[in-house]
């Protein structure tokens, strides 16, 4: 079961426990050091690299993910189907397919590059900075999710007006709006016009 709280550790090749580091790039998204996942979004951020995820099924829509309660950062609210960060050295893309399993239980098919956006969304409950260099990354999801508990706290398949209506209701990630544009593109690309994304 994946743990991703910013203060957990994950297990060296050697059996040995490590704290978390993330990519510290510059504006033009080259790698310029490290940083412990936490220290990286403590105010005012430090600029990383990260990746969001769109997953969509065969009727075009986007596959959604609700936070669970018990992470560190954003707890509860509504988000594309995954995001995270790779390991200094991870190519975003490995990352990206490696989370949405370790979170959803589903290996992407058609995985493919949508852009990169940078931005910087303070967190007004945490108190904690997203200051990311974003990889986009678009795909469909084929087999039924599986979500884990300590990850996701819900799931929900949606058309571009149902997401409207939930947008206007519920809770979302500071930074849902922005990956989302950023992608459309490519998001159009992958579901077609009669989609109507």
């Amino acid at each position: 079961m994946a743990i991703t709280p910013a203060t957990a550790t994950h297990s060296a090749s050697n059996g040995t426990a490590e704290a978390i580091m993330l990519e510290l790039v510059d504006e033009d998204g080259t790698t310029i050091g490290t940083a412990e996942k936490l220290a990286a979004h403590q105010p005012p951020g430090q600029l990383h690299r990260a990746f969001s995820v769109f997953l969509f099924d065969e009727r075009g829509r986007l596959l959604l993910q609700q936070r669970a309660l018990g992470k560190y950062h954003s707890p509860g609210v509504w988000s594309n189907t995954c995001c995270g960060h790779p390991y200094p050295e991870e190519s975003p893309f490995a990352a990206a397919a490696r989370r949405t399993y370790e979170e959803l239980g589903v290996s992407p098919s058609l995985l493919a590059e949508a852009g990169t956006v940078r931005y910087n969304h303070p967190d007004p409950d945490s108190g904690l900075v997203e200051q990311e260099y974003n990889h986009l990354f678009v795909g469909l999801v084929q087999s039924p999710v599986r979500p884990d508990s300590e990850e996701v706290g819900a799931t929900a398949f949606v058309t571009p007006a149902e997401l409207a209506e939930r947008h206007a209701r519920d809770r979302f990630s500071a930074w849902f709006m922005t990956v989302l544009d950023a992608a459309r593109p490519a998001v159009r690309e992958l579901t077609g016009d009669t989609a109507g994304w």
